[in-house]
């Protein structure tokens, strides 16, 4: 009897005790930020340094050699302040302190998404540091914009290095922020170009997945680069399929980074007499549910979303938990026509979409367009 009171205590004290874990993950995230905003702030003013000198005439290449050289004999411990690194600060400054950044940072009140609830944190702006010159702090644009503290400097120098628009440049660091990103997976991003791929009208998705996961758009992709696998350019099923298994890691870091979690291949599914194999399963953290994953080594064909929505069904009535949300159906082609997939979507009932690896890019002026969107939606 004391067992089932204690065992009945500790499952009413479950729920409270989540709340201290979002306290704990609350304030490390605030002290992981607290350490980001100063080094980035660091890094910012050395560059305005440097670069103040350097346009002045005063320093050259050898006096920021000579400096790095002071630096590591002045502090030992110090790191992160070679020759190189420190003109990578200056560029860092001269990038972001230009009037263009500033007019695009205005525009998209980026300085909203620091607090967001997805950030968990607000950052608090950081005091200027004196330093010699008092000239280098005398325009406007030579102050930092907050929103640069939203990913590290790690990651800004990958996304200087790789990206060339600033509406590029703007996204992966909102990217980073809600996401998360290393600086290797923000790597692996930008080199599989989810810029295109995630702000593309997703007119391959059904209205149902539309209305009963309003921040899919956001999560899924409708274009996956699988250049990883080296398929060549006329493939079969089993193909694209085993090569998924053997570099499932690449896989969902293409997907969606943490956000999946592989449940199975060829997910055996007894329906009467029959068994089934569903390709690919996968859970997915943030939409609570499952997602089912048909591939196509060809075009879109229409027949093919009917054999997904029983997949998705008979995962709905033996599969799902009752605290889970419905099935996701993602039918992955190797092409798929526009029209042929609008129609064959326009009256699902089911929460499915079609997907195309090793896509085209998307245009320029669509995603110029559709960056306000995206940034709108991730305040929210």
């Amino acid at each position: 009897m004391a067992k089932t009171q204690s065992g009945n205590i500790m499952t009413i004290a479950q729920s409270e005790f989540t709340e201290v874990i979002a306290i704990i993950r609350l304030h490390r995230s605030s002290a992981l930020q607290a350490v980001n905003t100063e080094h980035v702030t660091m890094c910012w003013e050395i560059g305005k340094y440097i670069s103040s000198h350097i346009q002045s005439g005063k320093w050259g290449d050898k006096v920021v050699e000579g400096l790095a050289d002071y630096i590591h004999c002045a502090d030992p411990t110090a790191k992160g302040f070679s020759k190189r690194n420190l003109y990578n600060m200056v560029r860092f400054y001269e990038t972001y302190s230009t009037p263009q950044f500033m007019e695009e940072t205005s525009h998209y009140q980026l300085d909203k998404i620091l607090q967001t609830a997805s950030a968990q944190i607000t950052p608090q702006p950081v005091a200027q540091i004196e330093t010699p010159s008092a000239a280098i702090m005398q325009t406007p644009s030579a102050q930092m914009p907050v929103c640069l503290t939203m990913t590290t400097f790690s990651n800004h120098l990958e996304i200087m290095g790789h990206c060339k628009t600033m509406q590029e440049r703007i996204f992966y660091m909102v990217y980073s922020r809600v996401e998360n990103l290393q600086t290797r997976e923000l790597r692996r991003v930008i080199s599989s170009d989810t810029f295109t791929t995630l702000l593309a009208r997703h007119k391959n998705m059904s209205d149902a997945l539309r209305q009963a996961y309003p921040n899919a758009p956001l999560m899924l992709k409708d274009r996956l680069y699988l250049d990883f696998l080296n398929l060549p350019q006329r493939h079969k099923e089993n193909q694209l399929h085993n090569g998924l298994l053997n570099y499932m890691k690449d896989f969902i870091l293409e997907m969606g980074k943490e956000d999946f979690v592989f449940m199975g291949s060829e997910y055996p599914l007894q329906v009467g007499s029959n068994t089934y194999h569903l390709d690919l399963l996968f859970f997915h953290r943030p939409l609570q549910c499952m997602v089912a994953i048909e591939l196509k080594a060809g075009a879109f064909q229409p027949k093919d979303l009917g054999q997904l929505e029983f997949y998705m069904e008979a995962l709905d009535r033996q599969v799902k938990r009752s605290n889970e949300n419905p099935t996701i159906g993602i039918l992955l082609c190797q092409t798929a026509e526009q029209m042929v997939v609008e129609y064959a979507l326009s009256r699902s009932m089911s929460p499915t979409m079609v997907a195309e690896y090793k896509s085209r890019l998307i245009p320029s002026e669509v995603l110029q367009q559709t960056l306000t969107a995206y940034i709108e939606q991730t305040k929210h």
